[in-house]
């Protein structure tokens, strides 16, 4: 795969939130903590894999919790 010139260094995907979900992925930009801690130590094409693996993560839980069954009873429509 042709690796793309990058202009600019490689921005964290950090939003602030910086809490772990069940699998140790932070719920705001779905890194894993060694991915957080070591950011700053990486080559700009490590961060952008790392990128890459957090697209997927993102998709992954979408997936998930479209599928999940809803709590709530969905009531029936009145038309």
């Amino acid at each position: 795969m042709t690796e793309q010139l990058e202009f600019f260094p490689v921005q964290s995907p950090c939003r602030g939130i910086c809490q772990s979900d069940e699998r140790g992925f932070c719920r705001g930009c779905f890194r894993s903590r060694d991915e957080r801690f070591n950011w700053n130590k990486m080559s700009d094409g490590e961060k952008q894999e790392v990128l890459r693996l957090c697209r997927q993560r993102l998709m992954r839980k979408l997936r998930v919790n479209k599928s999940a069954p809803s709590d709530e009873p969905e009531q029936p429509s009145l038309f």
